[in-house]
């Protein structure tokens, strides 16, 4: 007896001990990025609600968002807020500049039963090759100013600066394609090991953003089953190490550069990942949840890497689809939600990895009135149709009708009254909003079909905006008149 009473809390600690691990392992690796690039956004409180019914952990915001972080507060969810690239500048020259930011943003927010951000994410993938090596001389002196201002605020310790960088800003060369030939593109070498150190000795982490699906979307003949988690047949092979899909082979290529430069064990966090469901042949519901499941799974898993085992940190990219971001890489750029504009998810995904869960929709939406604006089908004179779809197109999204999309298999008549009603619905429903000289009418009767959804917009987007962008703005302001105080 006596010897089961000295075993007991033994026990008990055990017990805790497994469990804690248990909680680590299943619900400590994965985030989701939450962007805003939307013409009616749903509140930002709904959307809070619907990450904590989720279990989401972790957040990933691309900016400021008064909105938002009101939103975030008492909720506990760990943020990484970021700075977008077009303040790497200011932030870079003026050390008053970040100071003011950090107090407005992160001190403002970050007391007790506040907002838990936890990472700054200093630009987004400022070193891409697109951006013609714009932002690469601000980011460090950005960094320093941004870690000085928490320093001063005395939350070095507890917000962590980082810098989210594209995958290409490694490579493996092509006469040694394979993981461990790995290293920093040449040109920007310098550079980024400079970034890297200093990240390193302020116990700060390296965050990469790592996209399967481009390796397929750039390369036509590229294996499809090597996109996914679920085998090849015919895996990669490096020395001793077997890769059976590219996202460890690019994860472990970034290893090899870390480890070549004197940084084997840096930690990494992969700031964005994910697969689009719309806007291209390979981008659609069943290949988003076989990657997006299989992402979670191998993350939870802590088999890791060939080249690292263990966790893998990984931020899910994305929360909702954004219609208004720019398509220029490609129709997809909208459509990388786990969600529908409205909250709905668009497939079943476990986030515990025991496959026994769904996801839970963001509840209370509200939509505008259940109407429609189409081609009217009385119309004859059909000789400037043309031109009015490319105009509703130019000012609205019409990416579901490419090729290989969601609505690519519509008619003449139902691909303009597609474009009319995306024109239609993003502009609120004003009714000189579905005219396009005559050729166009309202109508109540649904005119979406199986696989094609002709959305009605919601009823609060267009306040929600209007207010968010008032507040960014004055915020802005608000950052210049500092600024411009203390230099004087």
């Amino acid at each position: 007896m006596a010897e089961s009473r000295s075993d007991h809390p033994s026990l008990i600690l055990v017990l805790i001990l497994l469990y804690c691990m248990t909680m680590f392992s299943t619900g400590s690796s994965f985030g989701v990025n939450w962007g805003t690039m939307s013409t009616h956004q749903l509140p930002p409180e709904k959307v809070v609600k619907m990450l904590k019914d989720n279990g989401f952990k972790k957040l990933k915001l691309f900016e400021y968002d008064k909105n938002i972080l009101d939103a975030l507060i008492g909720s506990d969810i760990e943020v990484m807020l970021a700075i977008p690239n077009y303040m790497l500048q200011m932030m870079s020259v003026d050390p008053s500049f970040a100071a003011a930011w950090v107090d407005t943003n992160v001190t403002g927010y970050r007391y007790i039963g506040g907002v838990n951000i936890r990472y700054i994410a200093v630009g987004n993938e400022p070193f891409l090759q697109t951006y013609n090596h714009t932002y690469i001389r601000r980011v460090l002196p950005a960094l320093r100013n941004i870690h000085e201002a928490l320093h001063r605020a005395r939350l070095s310790s507890k917000v962590k600066v980082t810098v989210p960088f594209n995958a290409d800003v490694y490579y493996s060369p092509p006469s040694n394609p394979v993981p461990s030939s790995g290293d920093f593109r040449p040109e920007v070498r310098d550079a980024a090991i400079e970034i890297i150190h200093f990240l390193y000795i302020n116990d700060s982490p390296f965050t990469v953003n790592i996209y399967p699906f481009l390796s397929l979307y750039q390369n036509p003949d590229f294996p499809l089953d090597y996109a996914f988690f679920d085998g090849t047949d015919v895996p990669l092979i490096d020395g001793d190490l077997v890769y059976t899909n590219v996202f460890d082979a690019n994860f472990d290529t970034l290893i090899s550069a870390l480890s070549k430069a004197g940084y084997s064990d840096m930690e990494i966090l992969v700031g964005e990942v994910g697969w689009p469901t719309n806007g291209n042949k390979n981008a659609n519901i069943k290949n988003a949840q076989r990657f997006n499941q299989g992402m979670l799974k191998h993350a939870l898993s802590r088999d890791g890497t060939p080249a690292r085992k263990g966790v893998i940190n990984v931020y899910l990219f994305s929360l909702i689809d954004e219609n208004a971001k720019s398509i220029d890489p490609g129709n997809f750029e909208r459509h990388w939600g786990l969600f529908e504009y409205d909250g709905k998810p668009k497939y079943q995904l476990d986030l515990s990895g025991s496959e026994d869960t769904g996801l839970v929709p963001v509840k209370g939406v509200s939509y505008m009135p259940r109407r429609w604006c189409i081609l009217n089908p009385e119309m004859h004179d059909l000789t400037d149709l043309g031109d009015n779809v490319g105009y509703a197109c130019s000012l609205s999204d019409c990416t579901a009708l490419g090729y290989g999309s969601s609505c690519n298999n519509l008619s003449l008549q139902g691909n303009a009254s597609y474009a009319f009603n995306m024109y239609y619905q993003m502009n609120n429903q004003h009714s000189w909003n579905c005219d396009f000289m005559g050729l166009a009418v309202v109508t109540e009767n649904d005119p979406s079909s199986e696989g094609c959804q002709f959305p009605v917009m919601l009823a609060s987007g267009d306040s929600i905006s209007r207010d968010r962008g008032l507040l960014d703005t004055l915020f802005r302001y608000y950052l210049w008149l500092v600024v411009f105080l203390v230099i004087l």
